[in-house]
């Protein structure tokens, strides 16, 4: 019988508690629609980007963006695959998600899937979505350092099995959805039963927790930025579990996604948490383009949009495009223009 081992420190129950209040606020803000869409595929990208980074691909943030649109780019066509897949592991994530499949449980099926998804047209065939049939060692992609030794082939169906099991019995009243979801991240990682893919495969087996747990956020977060911006303290924080005690591994967890959120609150707070957007509105809701977006976009992180900084905001657009969607910002009262000529400055009111 799986059972996890690990007490709760003061600093899980810390990151816990930023967890939660992030959480609340995320989840009443105000939020423009166009806001919640450009929030909802800048985490796609986050979480195909840095998923697959970790883990050695080569393209950065803007290669992988245009080729989540579909965009042809010159890159190695591997890298360009695997970006690929994690997008569609992404769709199947938010498709498991509803909880319609398999009465919200996780099953060794479910696991396969994704595994199949990542590693489709990387892998052969008879790789992909079976478990494996040899011995594997988990290396850390940055240094190529062993980082643990996964258990024998033999033993991988029945350590799933026993895994599974208790997963579906732990119910949200039980165990916190983060601290479930952390045990399973760590926990795939530990059996590694696949050949190859098995990191994104146990990342992406987590974000499902938290999904079928109500737990999404609005789908806002990528938790996989925060472990590639330091791939080395991500390694050591599984390392520290191969004692059997996930105490350590559950700080870390937890602290990534409490620095996550509170990135993204911080942000919504930024564009409209507060009623003074609504109120500049007269109350009401407005649609703005992508195109708008990125202007206020800029100016908060800026402090300022001026002509001379239209080309390389907008490299393909007309002057005349971009100055009519500051009159039309101007107009809903969302910015102001201060000075004449192209020496003027657009702020936010």
């Amino acid at each position: 019988m799986f059972t996890p081992k690990y007490s709760i420190t003061n600093a899980i129950l810390k990151h816990i508690g930023t967890i939660e209040a992030c959480r609340e606020v995320i989840l009443n803000a105000p939020m423009l629609p166009a806001y919640e869409k450009k929030f909802r595929e800048d985490a796609i990208i986050r979480m195909v980007h840095h998923g697959t980074h970790i883990e050695g691909n080569a393209l950065n943030y803007t290669e992988a963006a245009e080729v989540i649109k579909g965009a042809q780019i010159e890159g190695r066509e591997r890298d360009i695959q695997e970006v690929i897949n994690y997008r569609n592991v992404i769709r199947y994530l938010d498709y498991v998600g509803k909880g319609e499949v398999s009465k919200g449980n996780i099953t060794e099926e479910i696991l396969k899937k994704i595994h199949a998804l990542t590693v489709e047209k990387i892998l052969v065939s008879d790789q992909c979505g079976k478990f494996r049939k040899v011995q594997v060692v988990v290396k850390n992609s940055q240094t190529g350092d062993i980082t643990f030794r996964p258990p024998p082939a033999i033993e991988v169906p029945f350590q799933i099995e026993a895994f599974l099991k208790w997963l579906n019995s732990v119910h949200k009243d039980d165990l916190h959805p983060v601290l479930k979801a952390g045990i399973v991240h760590y926990e795939l990682v530990r059996i590694h039963p696949f050949v190859d893919g098995n990191g994104r495969m146990a990342r992406a087996a987590a974000t499902l927790v938290l999904f079928l747990e109500d737990y999404d956020i609005k789908k806002f977060f990528s938790l996989e930025e925060y472990y590639d911006k330091d791939a080395s303290h991500y390694y050591e924080a599984l390392k520290s579990a191969s004692s059997g005690d996930l105490a350590r591994w559950l700080e870390y967890f937890t602290q990534g996604l409490a620095i996550e959120l509170t990135r993204i609150k911080e942000k919504i707070h930024r564009l409209s948490t507060d009623v003074k957007l609504k109120e500049k509105l007269g109350g009401k809701q407005v649609f703005l383009t992508d195109r708008q977006i990125a202007i206020i976009e800029y100016i908060e992180r800026v402090g300022y949009l001026q002509n001379q900084n239209f080309e390389d905001l907008f490299p393909k657009i007309s002057e005349d495009t971009i100055l009519r969607d500051l009159k039309d910002l101007t107009e809903k009262n969302l910015i102001k223009k201060e000075g004449k000529t192209k020496a003027a400055r657009y702020m936010l009111k």
